[in-house]
């Protein structure tokens, strides 16, 4: 394809070749299973930029397939074969969009998995709820992507709702996707808990940190951590174990408070934990460093009014506004079902327009 060579340049594809050919050369290192943290890392890595090249691959040959139907139409006269030109230059664009986007995941921890903590905010039952409507629409986008989807810990709301729950998805570039979710949710609708119908705003914080692996070493002492043991029970049975190996560790200095109640053994619910609280401890002592709260996690704001990163309108007229982007649509439906990628990819590119300037 004569365009080819202008894309590969674009999308840096010989460099990502060359790093294939690099990775795949370590792993015939006799040596190269003797370190298993170092060997998941570089499998990692070659697994992203085979995946780059595969879909490089993809978007050029429906391009290809654009212009020979076009070609066809014009050549036969026939205008029959519009329909399906347009179709497959449609499908040309938007594979082409989110390619050009996914460039824009190159911070330090993008390619990880994530950990997402939601609490609710002013608002009472009503925010409880509101917790669950975002818990369920992340697991929707979760499934559109194909990535699994592990709740690590949950708790129920008093009369509704859910107080809090902490989950983890994996997949490629999950943290890159979902730190653009960091920040307050807030929603306006009729309340399906006031008997009057009146309209209501709630508020829902939502937290977001990478899985770090083991080669990002945090010090942590053992006189500066609580260590408490529960039983998770009620509706929150449905999505963890209902045994007593539930695990609440909090950090004394920070007041970071970490919590894991899926894992089997009070064990490995207490080693889940631990992985918990070294990246937020890391995030902190990172942000820290900077000279402004950004960054990694971005803005840290009180979980009310005037804060909010997006709000969710779904009386008296259905809106979803990203105030950051400006990004927004009228099918909230379609967003609470887990349509979420127009809202991160536009934020990948607000951010890298944001650094720029900087």
């Amino acid at each position: 394809m004569q365009n080819s060579p202008k894309w590969e340049i674009h999308f840096d594809l010989a460099n990502a070749k060359k790093q294939i050919s690099e990775l795949e050369e370590k792993t015939m290192s006799p040596d190269f299973w003797g370190d298993q943290s170092n060997s998941q890392t570089v499998l990692k890595q070659l697994k992203i930029l085979k995946n780059k090249v595969t879909s490089f691959n993809t978007i050029a040959d429906t391009y290809e397939d654009a212009l020979t139907l076009a070609d066809m139409g014009i050549e036969a006269q026939d205008e029959s074969i519009i329909p399906e030109a347009k179709e497959t230059a449609a499908k040309f664009i938007e594979a082409y969009e989110a390619l050009r986007v996914e460039t824009l995941l190159s911070g330090e921890y993008d390619a990880n998995n994530v950990i997402v903590t939601l609490h609710p905010g002013a608002g009472g039952t009503e925010s409880c709820d509101w917790v669950s409507l975002l818990f369920r629409m992340y697991g929707k986008w979760a499934e559109k992507r194909g990535f699994s989807f592990e709740v690590l810990d949950y708790l129920d709301g008093d009369e509704a709702g859910i107080k809090s729950v902490t989950f983890q998805i994996n997949g490629d570039n999950a943290f890159g996707y979902l730190r653009s979710e960091k920040g307050i949710h807030r929603l306006v609708r009729i309340s399906p808990f006031d008997s009057s119908g009146r309209r209501h705003t709630s508020f829902a914080s939502c937290d977001v940190m990478p899985e770090l692996d083991d080669s990002i070493a945090v010090e942590i002492k053992s006189e500066d951590l609580k260590v408490d043991t529960y039983r998770s029970g009620g509706a929150g049975g449905q999505h963890v174990n209902t045994t007593d190996s539930a695990i609440r560790i909090t950090h004394i200095p920070s007041g970071i408070v970490v919590q894991c109640q899926n894992e089997r053994s009070q064990i490995q619910n207490r080693d889940r934990a631990m992985k918990m609280l070294q990246a937020k401890l890391f995030l902190k002592q990172r942000e820290e460093q900077l000279s402004k709260l950004s960054g990694i996690r971005g803005e840290i704001k009180d979980n009310a009014w005037g804060s909010q990163i997006r709000s969710y309108v779904f009386h008296p007229y259905s809106l979803v506004k990203d105030h950051r982007t400006s990004e927004e649509t009228g099918n909230v439906q379609a967003v609470m079902d887990g349509a979420l990628d127009p809202f991160m990819n536009a934020y990948l590119i607000w951010q890298h327009k944001q650094e720029q300037n900087s």
